[in-house]
């Protein structure tokens, strides 16, 4: 993953927008909060930068993903799906989901509001 590259790229699209990295020695996803859920609780916006997610569930959101650059490929209870630019699938409480790509872009929107206490890890 192009580290520098992506962040520059988020800090120009999203200028200001809080941007967090799950990890700086070996970056796997690259997030940037575009309308976090202290603005709104009902719902958040945030862009992600996939190479690879770690299993995980949300007891009360669900999740829209739209790929806006790349193909992402959906690990959702246990089916795959592959989705390409323009696509997106919807993902309820509850199913345990993970995601790959390659440097792919794409637009999340979580209703309710994203939270960490609703972020399970599996």
């Amino acid at each position: 993953m192009d580290l520098k590259n992506i962040l520059q790229s988020l800090s120009k699209q999203y200028p200001n927008r809080k941007i967090i990295i799950n990890s700086k020695n070996f970056p796997t996803e690259i997030l940037c909060e575009v309308e976090p859920t202290a603005s709104h609780p009902n719902y958040s916006v945030a862009i992600a930068v996939i190479d690879k997610t770690h299993p995980h569930k949300h007891i009360k959101t669900t999740e829209t993903y739209e790929v806006i650059r790349g193909i992402l490929t959906l690990n959702i209870d246990g089916n795959i799906t592959v989705l390409n630019t323009g696509e997106k699938i919807t993902i309820k409480p509850n199913q345990v989901h993970e995601a790959e790509g390659k440097e792919t872009w794409v637009r999340v929107i979580s209703k309710p509001g994203w939270t960490k206490v609703d972020h399970l890890f599996i």
